[in-house]
């Protein structure tokens, strides 16, 4: 499995950022996939997961109603639409991924079978 993430960079507060994850080698459809960030002297956080068979979501209470995450399942691609950036937005965003779960069992635990490089995301103020 290997996860890709593309799109960080700068922005200014109230704007808005696509996050791209390039999700491939799965070996089965049933998985669930998701978005991790961690700030600095910050625990990880996990803000939003889909699950890849039907599409289902789930969100951190930090993020619900600003970012919307979704995917192209042909294009093996998950993106993570973030519109109304705030500066604690700021951290590394890490694509991550899980075998057999759905998006809600995701969502509440922190151990991941696998993980992206990560990228950058800065909000200024």
């Amino acid at each position: 499995v290997q996860l890709v993430e593309s799109g960080g960079g700068l922005v200014q507060a109230g704007e808005s950022l696509t996050l791209s994850c390039a999700a491939t080698g799965f070996s089965t459809d049933d998985y669930a996939v998701g978005w991790v960030r961690q700030a600095p002297g910050k625990e990880r956080e996990g803000v939003a997961f889909i699950t890849y068979s039907d599409h289902t979501t789930d969100y951190s209470d930090s993020v619900k109603g600003r970012f919307t995450i979704y995917s192209d399942n042909a294009e093996k691609m998950v993106y993570l639409q973030m519109d109304s950036l705030k500066s604690e937005d700021t951290a590394v965003y890490y694509c991550a991924a899980n075998d057999f779960l759905t998006a809600q069992s995701m969502s509440v635990i922190e151990e991941h079978d696998y993980w992206g490089r990560g990228t950058q995301v800065t909000v200024s103020s």
